[in-house]
């Protein structure tokens, strides 16, 4: 399986949610991963993108450096782009096309309802949103990769409604530094972060444990997932 986020930035801001808060994540689980001890069933490849910004570069480039043996198998890819908007929602990747009529590759719905099924346990509304082809999951879903994420929202505006499912504030966008020199330390929405990292980590912990196939994949068998609980936060 793959985990991939970018490690660029746009040229006027340093980019610190988008994407320092997918970057973080990622190492800080791969991190706790080797520090306890967990041997996942699959091999994880924790892929740091380069050129997202430029067009994708990085991922498309990967991508078309891979062999079709290569490419059959990577079982699934996790895309964490944006987890800590400061007014932020609880978004996923509508991997089936149930709701926005455009589906992944078969086995997307799997990994959508993984996400859909943490956030349930925890008490915690979501919604979906299409494969817009706006980041790194694109060249795997073309590829025939089945892939998935969750996002925090970016410049679109928070409506009223999405103001019951998730506080916050009406009328103002996700992430009112998105793409300029405020995306700083400053710009980083903490508890956000927390909701969206604990469903990264659950969603990463599932693939790498299962014994089953994409499509069939359920629970994961780690017990340690709960040891991750409390080291996502930024440093």
């Amino acid at each position: 399986m793959v985990v991939g986020g970018h490690l660029d930035s746009v040229y006027t801001g340093p980019g610190i949610n988008d994407d320092g808060s997918g970057v973080s994540t990622m190492l800080e689980t791969a991190e706790e991963m080797h520090e306890l001890g967990i041997t996942p069933r699959n091999k994880v490849r924790f892929i740091f993108f380069s050129g997202e910004e430029q067009g994708l570069l990085g991922s498309d480039y990967y991508v078309s450096q891979l062999t079709k043996g290569q490419i059959k198998d990577i079982s699934v890819m996790l895309d964490f782009d944006m987890l800590a908007s400061p007014n932020y929602a609880r978004f996923i990747y509508d991997g089936n096309g149930d709701e926005h009529g455009f589906a992944g590759p078969n086995g997307s719905g799997n990994i959508e309802q993984v996400f859909k099924d943490f956030w349930d346990s925890q008490g915690l509304a979501y919604e979906t949103i299409p494969f817009d082809g706006r980041s790194d999951y694109d060249a795997f879903t073309t590829a025939g990769i089945p892939a998935g994420g969750i996002f925090a929202g970016a410049e679109g505006i928070k409506t009223e409604r999405q103001v019951q499912l998730y506080g916050g504030t009406a009328g103002v966008a996700f992430d009112k530094c998105y793409h300029q020199l405020c995306d700083n330390f400053t710009n980083i929405n903490n508890q956000g972060l927390s909701e969206h990292s604990d469903a990264a980590v659950h969603a990463i912990l599932t693939f790498a444990q299962s014994q089953s196939s994409i499509n069939g994949t359920g629970k994961g068998g780690s017990k340690k997932a709960k040891d991750f609980k409390g080291h996502h936060k930024m440093r």
